[in-house]
């Protein structure tokens, strides 16, 4: 069982896995670790029940799992989970989501 299955995000969080940074051009150069930008997209892995509003009914996330989101520069909270790294954000944290 995948490490993200055994952990739900509280509320409204999202846990997110980012996508992996480019390492080479499309002309074939090998980038240095500190020439490589901070990736802004990831994947949706596991999200909370939604946040209770004050009359106390629940308001779902909107975003799903398996969603391809864009994230804040930023933010967020790392967690690891069997020697991988996630991250947490709320929902309203997070700029968009991909669309086919």
């Amino acid at each position: 069982m995948c490490a993200f299955r055994k952990f739900l995000p509280m509320f409204d969080r999202v846990l997110v896995e980012r996508l992996a940074a480019e390492t080479v051009t499309k002309g074939g150069i090998m980038l240095p670790e500190k020439s490589q930008g901070k990736v802004l997209q990831a994947t949706v892995v596991a999200v909370g029940p939604g946040a209770v509003n004050p009359k106390g009914s629940v308001l779902p996330v909107s975003v799903k799992v398996g969603d391809k989101v864009l994230l804040p520069e930023y933010g967020g909270t790392k967690v690891i989970l069997d020697d991988k790294d996630y991250f947490l954000f709320r929902d309203g944290d997070i700029l968009g989501k991909y669309v086919d």
